[in-house]
This record gives structure tokens, sequence and C-alpha cells, in this order.
């Protein structure tokens, strides 16, 4: 199972990642927070003191077109929130 899917890269994290070493992770729905700590420390090779995660349910839509009512829905995601030990950083362009 790969725990880490993708780094969440907005303004909103990119401060907190600047101003208190927090950084944060879109990872799988059925990872736990031991799981994501040791992918973050094997990945990126930093010291993780805390983990927070937060379960995003689907969000449901309906369209009227010709043929009827369309209903669809986007994944559920998961995201995590790592705070790094003070003097590690997390460089997500390093290697672009």
């Amino acid at each position: 199972m790969n725990v880490l899917i993708k780094p969440i890269i907005t303004e909103k994290m990119t401060a907190d990642g600047e101003l208190y070493n927090r950084y944060g992770f879109v990872v799988d729905p059925r990872a736990n927070k031991i799981e994501i700590k040791d992918a973050v420390e094997a990945t990126y090779g930093v010291s993780v003191k805390k983990v927070r995660t937060m379960n995003y349910g689907p969000s449901r839509k309906s369209r009227y077109t010709k043929t009827g009512v369309q209903h669809g829905k986007t994944n559920a995601i998961k995201k995590a929130i790592v705070d790094v030990a003070e003097g590690d950083i997390i460089d997500f362009y390093s290697n672009l």
C-alpha cells in the first residue's frame, strides 16, 4: 500500500510550512497515523513530531440532461497534516 499519494501545495499550507513546520499530504484512506509518520520519515528524511488526519467524504452532484437526471460523486479522500521537528524542512521543489 502506497501511503502518501501527493503533497498539498496551496498558499495556506506553504505559509504553515514556513511558519510552523507543518506540511499537508493527501494519503490513502486506509492508512493510520503511525503508517503516515513512517512514510514521511522514510521519504523525506525528517523526524515527525505529530500527525493529524481528516477524512473528506465524496461530494454528490446532480445534472439535468436531455436523457434525464444524472447523479455522480467525487472520490472520498483523507488528508494528513504533519508537524516536523525544529530545524527539519521538506522541500517539494528540489527535484523539479
